[in-house]
């Protein structure tokens, strides 16, 4: 069984500069590089899939990593296991269009909420698919992390 997962756009950093954020405890210079420092994350991970780069989705996941996802919830261990070989040929092989719907900030986690479409073909069946991701990450010293995803999909 294939996972859909929906990439994000590269003009993230876009929308975060036109949306107002959400974000507690910081000055307005400090909060516009979490936003774009968090985007370029999330996009540098759905990137890194399409591309196959297992070493940098490695990099960017927290040790302690949950992805939740049709009814089941996997731990980083269990999730570079199981699914990563899987997410990677299909993010090659079916384009997406992602929107961003929300981000925020507070502290040292922030989330972004993101919407997606997917049509191609992927495993000589048609897909056509609507999606939509929460994403959560946590600064760390060597920058942010994800520590936790969130999909869901359903056939459009």
């Amino acid at each position: 069984m294939y996972r859909m997962k929906p990439h994000l756009f590269f003009g993230v950093a876009a929308f975060l500069a036109a949306t107002p954020l959400r974000a507690q405890g910081r000055n307005s210079a400090s909060s516009t590089a979490d936003s774009v420092a968090v985007a370029a994350t999330a996009s540098r991970f759905h990137r890194a899939l399409s591309a196959g780069d297992t070493a940098v989705v490695k990099l960017l996941l927290a040790p302690d990593l949950m992805v939740l996802e049709a009814g089941e919830v996997e731990t980083r261990k269990e999730y570079l296991a199981n699914h990563l070989a899987a997410d990677v040929e299909f993010a090659k092989a079916v384009p997406s269009r992602t929107t961003v719907r929300s981000y925020t900030r507070v502290g040292d986690s922030a989330w972004l909420v993101s919407t997606s479409t997917a049509r191609g073909k992927f495993r000589g069946r048609d897909v056509n698919s609507v999606g939509a991701e929460l994403m959560i990450l946590s600064r760390t010293t060597g920058g942010w992390q994800i520590r936790s995803i969130h999909w869901s999909s359903a056939r459009r």
